[in-house]
């Protein structure tokens, strides 16, 4: 047996982390920008130098600066994702769909995310980029939940269930807009988390009111 030498995984570690560090201080580079500043004024050389990186180091890690903004959104995205592998194996698929629109309304991830919701309407870019990342949300569900159900699960209600579980936390995040305008403040944001909570509701009760 071929002796395993650890302390050449601890660069490769590092470097990952190093990566990861990078990716995210471009990220938030680019929210600052988009705070100070507004849609579509500032250039992905401004992200670069508020970042500290070259504009090559730049495109390494993002095609654009709308894929460096949608960061926020993936990320919220993918922590409801992961609330919902974390889920009991035998709970019901409906239960854990709840579950998961509660957890897009934990704050420490919705405030980003609703800062660079609000640019889509204003950035065909931004739009697309957005939307890939709701796409890119329900193919991981769906994964997620023939992972947990076996190949045999039918399709259609898989489909039908990740779609309307999707297209609830849309729902909310589009009343929220078109009542605060995209503002971002701690009230706004307190209507945003009851709204998230109140789209779960109408999904249990199966819409009758």
């Amino acid at each position: 047996m071929i002796p395993v030498e650890e302390p050449s995984a601890v660069p490769a570690s590092r470097r990952e982390l190093n990566k990861a560090a990078t990716r995210r201080a471009i990220a938030e580079a680019a929210l600052a920008l988009l705070r100070a500043r507004g849609v579509g004024r500032f250039t992905v050389e401004d992200i670069a130098s508020a970042a500290g990186v070259s504009r090559r180091t730049f495109f390494n890690y993002f095609p654009s600066r709308e894929a460096a903004l949608a960061v926020s959104v993936d990320e919220f995205l993918d922590h409801g994702v992961e609330q919902f592998l974390a889920r009991p194996a035998d709970e019901p698929l409906v239960e854990s769909m709840h579950e998961l629109l509660i957890a897009l309304a934990d704050p420490i991830h919705l405030a980003a995310m609703a800062e660079v919701y609000g640019t889509a309407g204003a950035d065909p870019q931004m739009h697309r980029f957005q939307l890939e990342g709701w796409d890119s949300c329900a193919d991981k569900l769906v994964e997620a939940i023939r992972g947990r159900s076996g190949p045999e699960m039918d399709s259609l209600y898989v489909g039908a269930l990740v779609g309307s579980a999707l297209s609830c936390g849309k729902a909310a995040l589009s009343e929220w807009f078109h009542r605060c305008g995209g503002e971002v403040t701690e009230e706004s944001l307190d209507l945003l988390r009851q709204y998230l909570i109140d789209v779960v509701g109408y999904l249990r009760q199966g819409f009758t009111r």
